[in-house]
């Protein structure tokens, strides 16, 4: 399998992405761009919730949101670490579907997981376009164009924001996608995600949205300078 898609965003967890970033992706689908998430563990360690329904429950998020593919690398839960057998598997799914931009959480977020993430993609983008760095699947070398964070936990100023406003809703039913994760039922343990989190997150979009005149944005960090695709003046 070789493809070659617009955008492939990586999480520490299924649901990941989506707190991040939904209404970009949602936004980018319905203009046609072709996007794929990477989820590296299977979140079997989290405290509600089953593998199988996790399951279930990103496949429909990601059929909401409009995705080409997700997959899982099934990196052990609380196990995502700098190792050379953890870079080779990252680098072989951004070899593989040759994305123009790669999205990673942002490195600082108090899930420990989230900022592992962020290292171990930085580094395989790196290795992904190095000819003699071999794997596997023998594929050839791919340098994709950028690498950008998205936000999970915290509030962070972002470097560059999108406007998402005709696209919230679809974030919102991507996120109410994981039942499991966010609401609280009889038989559940309480997290921060049961207590209030989708409306948290929405309130950051907000306030990202009215930073810059519009109802909702999402917020990104980059570590280099932006080219914009219009003058400064907004034309």
């Amino acid at each position: 399998m070789n493809k070659k898609i617009d955008i492939l965003a990586f999480g520490a967890h299924a649901d990941d992405v989506e707190i991040g970033m939904a209404a970009s992706i949602a936004k980018w689908t319905s203009e046609g761009k072709k996007v794929v998430i990477c989820d590296l563990t299977e979140a079997e360690l989290s405290s509600n919730g089953t593998v199988e329904n996790r399951k279930i429950e990103a496949a429909k998020a990601a059929s909401i949101l409009g995705v080409e593919e997700r997959i899982s690398l099934k990196i052990p839960d609380r196990g995502i670490y700098l190792t050379t057998e953890h870079i080779r598997m990252v680098v072989e799914v951004i070899r593989t579907y040759k994305p123009t931009v790669v999205f990673a959480p942002f490195l600082e977020d108090r899930h420990p997981d989230h900022g592992n993430c962020a290292k171990l993609v930085e580094e395989a983008i790196f290795s992904a376009g190095i000819k003699k760095f071999e794997t596997s699947l023998n594929l050839p070398p791919h340098k994709p164009k950028s690498l950008y964070h998205y936000m999970i936990n915290g509030f962070h100023h972002p470097d560059f924001v999108i406007d998402v406003t005709n696209h919230m809703v679809k974030k919102v039913e991507s996120l109410e996608a994981y039942q499991s994760q966010f609401v609280m039922n009889s038989t559940g343990v309480r997290t921060p995600l049961t207590d209030g989190y989708i409306e948290t997150v929405q309130a950051r979009e907000r306030m990202f949205g009215k930073e810059v005149g519009v109802k909702f944005a999402e917020g990104f960090k980059t570590k280099k300078p932006l080219i914009l695709n219009m003058d400064v003046i907004g034309e």
